[in-house]
């Protein structure tokens, strides 16, 4: 098992997608379901045995939730605020390309 790459708070978008999210959540290695790990198409099938994160991400056509393999995500160049709604309820300021959790939304990942 690998040390994440990416941490909570994170803005990242996707190396071959167009979209960019706010990481929210880390699964040390894959943690869905097999019919949806079977959906992604061979040719570009990640492995299992890395960190997936769970996003809250945006595109041109609006917000939505994604789980992405750390082989798949790059650091988000743009600097800009995500526009997903759930950020600004868990997430206060950027700073240096990551959103800084607020408190309540802390204690909240821990329980």
């Amino acid at each position: 098992m690998r040390t994440a790459k990416f941490g909570i708070g994170q803005i990242v978008k996707h190396r071959f997608y167009p979209f960019r999210g706010v990481i929210y959540d880390v699964d040390p290695t894959f943690n869905n379901t097999e019919e949806w790990y079977q959906s992604i198409p061979a040719d570009v099938r990640p492995t299992k045995d890395q960190p997936f994160y769970h996003l809250f991400a945006d595109n041109a056509q609006g917000s939505y939730e994604a789980y992405v393999s750390e082989q798949n995500l790059l650091p988000d160049g743009e600097g800009g605020p995500v526009r997903h709604p759930k950020v600004r309820e868990m997430f206060g300021t950027i700073v240096d390309g990551h959103y800084r959790p607020k408190a309540a939304a802390v204690s909240r990942m821990r329980n």
